[in-house]
């Protein structure tokens, strides 16, 4: 077990960084939606799971530059009209899933919305099917180096939009409730993003979140994926400075500024992957003044697993009662 090596808590809880905000991060989004603008209709296939007490079929949806993006789409067998939907998005490296891997949610009244992750899903326990069929310039192997030398080829930009119309298609699946975004590591950044840039978002579910005060987590750790981030650097010392005007755009401490919706965060006080002080920055900078952060001082990248899902649904039971 890792020791603890970040900050000490009482500085944790306090932390709330000046990270580079580009003048134009608002506009840069704005237009970057505008020309993502829906293409493709929601496709929706039902498939047999073995499971009698949801239901699930197979979604597609179009993403960024109408890119066909998959998902799963689980909902309780039951008259009852669902408290809403659980859009759920992926660690790094895994895709959706197999149909009849199911989370929680539906067990507990809430539709779910299982995303793709677009060109990962090489992970054998979460295989994916959803392409990226956009280049990119060399970069080191795995994708957070993908078309990073400029905000307007790098990949989270496709990811980002990808989360914004996962919403979109959430609304419609839940035929209007709540839509909640969900995710931790990667899922967690994806999901600080989805907040920031849907209006259509009602709350949060963000654990131990990836690309958050990301100049902060390149000197910490040497864990991937940051490490890709740090081999890059490495081989063109020269470009950290504009890679890191890059990443601003897409870092979830400049993202949690306009994130307006409630939000409980959980975070590991060991965790060399996503390092506890960059978790800090983003809760810090929420917009909404309902929000919360579960600390786990002995866990590592695991987070809090099954008793911060519990705290979970003590949470949306609150804000989301049916």
């Amino acid at each position: 077990m890792a020791p603890l090596f970040d900050l000490p808590l009482p500085e944790l809880i306090r932390r709330r960084p000046d990270v580079l905000r580009p003048a134009d991060f608002e506009e840069f989004w704005r237009r970057t939606l505008e020309e993502s603008a829906p293409r493709r209709r929601l496709e929706v296939v039902p498939v047999e799971t073995g499971l009698r007490s949801v239901l699930t079929s197979d979604v597609a949806f179009g993403g960024f530059g109408g890119d066909r993006i998959s998902a799963w789409w689980h909902r309780p067998v039951t008259r009852e009209p669902l408290r809403g939907v659980v859009v759920r998005f992926i660690g790094y490296g895994g895709g959706r899933g197999l149909p009849h891997e199911i989370d929680t949610w539906p067990l507990a009244g809430f539709g779910q919305l299982t995303v793709d992750s677009r060109g990962q899903g090489w992970k054998a326990a979460r295989p994916g099917v959803t392409p990226d069929p956009h280049g990119s310039e060399p970069s080191v192997p795995g994708h957070l180096t993908r078309g990073i030398e400029s905000p307007e080829s790098y990949y989270y930009r496709r990811f980002f939009v990808d989360a914004v119309r996962a919403v979109d298609a959430a609304v419609e699946l839940g035929e209007g409730v709540p839509v909640i975004v969900a995710g931790g590591s990667q899922g967690g950044g994806v999901a600080i993003a989805a907040a920031a840039l849907s209006s259509r978002v009602s709350a949060a579910l963000v654990d131990v979140p990836f690309l958050c005060d990301i100049a902060r987590a390149v000197t910490l750790t040497e864990t991937g994926p940051y490490r890709e981030l740090v081999e890059y650097f490495a081989a063109r010392p020269g470009s950290v400075d504009a890679t890191l005007r890059t990443l601003s755009y897409f870092d979830g401490v400049n993202m949690a500024r306009q994130a307006d919706v409630p939000a409980l965060f959980s975070v590991a006080l060991m965790d060399r992957v996503c390092p506890p002080s960059t978790v800090y920055a983003a809760y810090n900078w929420w917009s909404h003044p309902d929000k919360q952060i579960e600390s786990y001082p002995f866990n590592q990248h695991e987070g809090g697993g099954p008793v911060h899902r519990r705290l979970q649904l003590e949470w949306l039971e609150r804000r989301f009662p049916g």
